[in-house]
């Protein structure tokens, strides 16, 4: 085994890709301390920025997704895919890796086309349910494809497949936090139960406005406390909205510790993305998902689905969220034994060690 192997990690556009691919490359790291890792994004995307914060190089290729809907932005997606796929080769050529890792998302595509066809071995990692296109097309070419849920045999060659579950990030391991703390980072009241709702970084749109119509149902709940990550695109919308100014409502445009924010939480409403559904595992938290319909293949709702049925978690759909969201929330709040089952479910599919076993599935393909 090489002491200083050279990997080559490659994918993003989403949190759901680039935070993975982050705890992949830090274990990799810790198993072999003098690995040269280096990334490769798309421009302009998160993983640029969220990459070089974790103390990693990245090179970022210009490219972006065919839109399935006539656009004329999808006039420039075969430039950009040659122009990524020559890009990609050089860097290869250059960096001469060891191994290629995909975890999906615009740049994975033509990295891991380029890295394969000039035979470095490649290991995919796929975080949902119903994999991604990118995933599905180089499936054939990986040596090997480590996913976070079962039956994904329907998609992949059953002979390459290994359940590791999903990295998460590190501060979900390692920081010891309780509920006292967590109430006093965000001025909430421990004698009260709590709901953590958020839709990401930028907010949801949907689960926002789900909030805003059900002012009066959280007025009528003084015993209900709402901890809201409203979300960056909407928090000027809704700082001085009716709902916000509610006693029992803390709004916040962005939570910077979701550890605390989880470590307060008697129930989770939010996205069904694969990193949260890991998060939640990792943690035993009740959750009550909603799954965004604004996804490729509609992933999220077979995310949540999968935890559904083993009694893992709640769902409610997206066109039903501003009617039945926070009533069905605040009623399972009066349902400790039902959150109680749920929070051991969903619990039972954590994988901790996620990271670590992939990137010894890594290493193992280096020759």
């Amino acid at each position: 085994m090489k002491t200083k192997p050279k990997i080559i990690i490659s994918g993003g556009g989403t949190g759901g890709h680039v935070f993975p691919a982050i705890a992949i490359a830090d274990a990799i790291k810790e198993k072999r301390p003098a690995a040269d890792i280096l990334f490769v994004g798309a421009r302009g995307k998160l993983e640029m920025e969220k990459v070089p914060n974790a103390g990693y190089p990245i090179e970022g290729l210009w490219i972006s997704g065919f839109h399935r809907t006539l656009t004329w932005r999808n006039l420039t997606f075969p430039v950009k895919l040659v122009g990524s796929l020559l890009k990609s080769a050089r860097l290869i050529r250059r960096f001469r890796p060891d191994a290629a890792v995909g975890v999906g998302g615009y740049a994975s595509g033509p990295l891991l086309a380029a890295a394969t066809r000039m035979g470095v071995p490649a290991l995919l990692q796929e975080q949902n349910s119903f994999p991604g296109i990118t995933n599905k097309l180089l499936a054939g070419r990986a040596q090997r494809i480590c996913v976070a849920y079962e039956g994904m045999e329907q998609f992949f060659p059953p002979e390459k497949l290994l359940i590791t579950g999903n990295p998460v990030r590190t501060q979900f391991l390692t920081r010891a936090v309780d509920r006292a703390q967590a109430m006093a980072h965000f001025g909430l009241d421990p004698a009260k139960k709590t709901i953590f709702l958020f839709g990401g970084s930028l907010g949801a749109q949907r689960l926002n406005e789900a909030v805003a119509a059900q002012t009066e149902l959280l007025a009528a709940q003084p015993e209900v406390q709402l901890l809201w990550q409203v979300g960056k695109l909407y928090h000027e919308r809704y700082q001085n909205s009716e709902v916000a100014q509610l006693a029992n409502v803390r709004l916040l445009s962005f939570v910077d510790r979701m550890d605390l924010a989880y470590a307060l939480a008697d129930l989770v409403i939010c996205r069904a993305g694969a990193l949260t559904i890991s998060e939640l595992s990792l943690l035993g938290k009740a959750a009550l998902l909603v799954p965004s319909p604004n996804v490729a293949e509609d992933h999220q709702t077979k995310n949540a689905r999968a935890l559904v049925d083993k009694g893992a978690a709640a769902m409610v759909l997206d066109k039903d969220a501003a009617q039945d969201l926070l009533p069905r929330g605040i009623g399972l709040l009066n349902e400790e034994t039902e959150r109680r089952k749920m929070a051991e479910k969903i619990k039972e599919m954590a994988r901790p060690e996620a990271a670590k076993d992939i990137a010894a599935e890594v290493l193992a393909l280096i020759k």
